[in-house]
């Protein structure tokens, strides 16, 4: 029970960092904010390393900047995704992405949830795909750039879910170290090689900055729930996030909510409150 809830957390944590990553990207240069925010994600995770249980070591530290590479890839995709599409659009179809992996990698090495909670699995397979169904601009279809830049991000947002899982028992949050500064070396060695500005927009400081906070609070819930479920299942839940940056997306920026995504968030729910009773 405790993961269905750090995960279920994650997810609505994610959905939010999503949405102010979203904002930033189109005030300022993607590389500039996934740089920018992965900071302050390290800054923000520096002070909970000593407070939480868990022993550094190589093996965790290894595995994180694993996670971290690819993680790192998947933020630039998804920031440009975010930046050249439709929001509402862009989050699902990664989130789509990101779930198959770890639900198949995990079933794989043998994960076996309860029938009931692969019924969950299954609902939260289909509350994403609902919550991703929204139609193209008026008068155009979707543009193939964010929609490809989207799937690309969601393979590399399920690799780093699955690498972070490795991490040997007792590491508690250092894997996030690894990640993070493995992903700031990616980020400022491909800004170097572009030679791309990291100068932030005006006016985009605090979007970036509760962007980075967000996403790193969201790993570490991330890390816990992974410590304490199946792979399959904390995954799955995680990769609800796309309804609360639709929501948001809805209240804030009066993007449009079909019956469809309504439906879906409606499944999502359903597909937690499933999961949680085979938990409990």
């Amino acid at each position: 029970m405790t993961a269905v809830l750090l995960a279920t957390i994650c997810a609505v944590v994610y959905g939010m960092a999503d949405f102010f990553g979203g904002l930033a990207t189109r005030r300022s240069r993607v590389l500039a904010v996934v740089l920018l925010t992965q900071i302050a994600g390290l800054l923000f995770v520096i002070p909970l390393l000593p407070l939480l249980p868990g022993t550094p070591g190589m093996g965790a530290l290894a595995w994180g900047m694993g996670a971290g590479l690819c993680g790192g890839l998947a933020v630039i995709f998804f920031y440009r995704a975010l930046a050249g599409g439709v929001m509402s659009v862009v989050a699902p179809t990664t989130a789509t992405m990101s779930v198959a992996l770890p639900v198949l990698v995990g079933l794989a090495m043998g994960e076996r949830p309860e029938p009931l909670a692969l019924a969950g699995v299954a609902l939260a397979l289909g509350a994403v795909i609902l919550v991703g169904r929204d139609s193209a601009p008026a008068g155009g279809r979707a543009t193939l750039g964010p929609v490809v830049q989207a799937l690309a991000a969601g393979l590399g947002f399920g690799a780093f879910f699955i690498l972070l899982k490795q991490a040997p028992e007792g590491s508690g949050l250092w894997p996030l170290l690894g990640a993070r500064f493995a992903s700031i070396f990616l980020v400022a060695a491909l800004a170097l090689v572009s030679g791309r500005t990291l100068r932030p927009g005006p006016g985009a400081i605090p979007a970036i900055v509760a962007a980075g906070v967000m996403d790193m609070g969201a790993n570490v819930l991330y890390v816990l729930a992974a410590q304490r479920g199946l792979l399959v299942v904390v995954a799955v839940l995680v990769s609800l996030y796309p309804a609360s940056t639709l929501l948001l997306a809805r209240w804030v920026l009066k993007e449009r909510l079909n019956a469809l995504q309504a439906s879906g968030i409606g499944l999502a729910l359903g597909a937690i409150a499933l999961i949680a009773v085979t938990t409990t």
